[in-house]
């Protein structure tokens, strides 16, 4: 039987709808016999949907909020173990074992929903979950303005936890100094911005440019507008491939709406996450 950090990282996933479809199918076969997973599974989609309701901050358990955290640390996966063939119509009736999650992967490898980000993202996209981020935004806000940052949060939730390899660099403030406001995430042929305190730019003048750095000189993605203050997530429009290949990224403010051969003002820049 696997220990519990395995199968709450797969109820984690469950709750999310994150699991790969294989993983779906055999924890389906778990969950029902095992009541801490059907717990997790519970609270974290009761949290989740109280995003939603203009109401006081709800706090998840200590313990959910302690074996969420210690689910995305988990790096390994147990060596595979046989699920046992569904029980017959004719068996008799009474409490069950749950039965045993076997592993779908190889010893060291994380399940896909896992090893498709980073798990500092993972981590990042779970706390904002569980009320150890952005839980606050709601507290005191119009049912409009509620459901108006409800939805931007879902939109960057399905970003960062969107199935599939990603490229993710949070990008800090250049001049004055100062904290995280925005986040590239690139794919090989994607590229996207999760905006979080850059100034909003007036479209006809100016644009933002995302430059991918490293060694060498730096190359212009692609642009994008900053629209609104509140978290945001942007779509870069780009020509490039190979959007994901660098070990840093930058964002600079450009007039016009065409980017340059090289930045004139940067203002955020920032190392791909480990």
């Amino acid at each position: 039987m696997p220990d519990h950090e395995t199968l709450d990282e797969l109820a984690v996933g469950w709750a999310l709808h994150a699991l790969e479809p294989e993983d779906e199918a055999v924890f389906a076969l778990h969950l029902p016999g095992c009541a801490r997973c059907s717990a997790t599974v519970a609270e974290t989609t009761e949290v989740m949907g109280s995003m939603a309701l203009d109401l006081p901050q709800a706090e998840p358990s200590q313990d959910l909020r302690s074996r969420l955290l210690a689910a995305v640390e988990t790096t390994e996966q147990l060596p595979a173990q046989a699920v046992p063939a569904a029980p017959s119509q004719g068996a008799p009736s009474g409490a069950q074992e749950p039965a045993p999650v076997r592993s779908l992967h190889p010893r060291g490898e994380r399940s896909r929903w896992r090893r498709a980000l980073p798990a500092s993202l993972v981590a990042a996209a779970i706390a904002a979950i569980v009320g150890l981020g952005l839980w606050n935004v709601f507290l005191a806000s119009s049912q409009e303005r509620l459901e108006e940052t409800v939805a931007s949060q879902e939109e960057v939730m399905a970003v960062l936890l969107s199935p599939g390899q990603a490229t993710i660099a949070p990008l800090q403030q250049v001049d004055p100094k100062g904290g995280t406001v925005a986040t590239v995430v690139a794919r090989d042929d994607e590229l996207q911005v999760v905006t979080n305190g850059l100034s909003v730019n007036d479209a006809d003048a100016t644009t933002y440019v995302v430059w991918g750095m490293g060694e060498g000189s730096p190359t212009p993605l692609g642009t994008f507008d900053v629209t609104r203050s509140q978290m945001d997530v942007r779509p870069v429009g780009s020509r490039s491939t190979d959007l994901d290949g660098f070990s840093m990224y930058g964002i600079s403010l450009e007039p016009g709406q065409e980017a340059p051969p090289e930045p004139t003002v940067v203002v955020a820049t920032g190392e791909v996450a480990s």
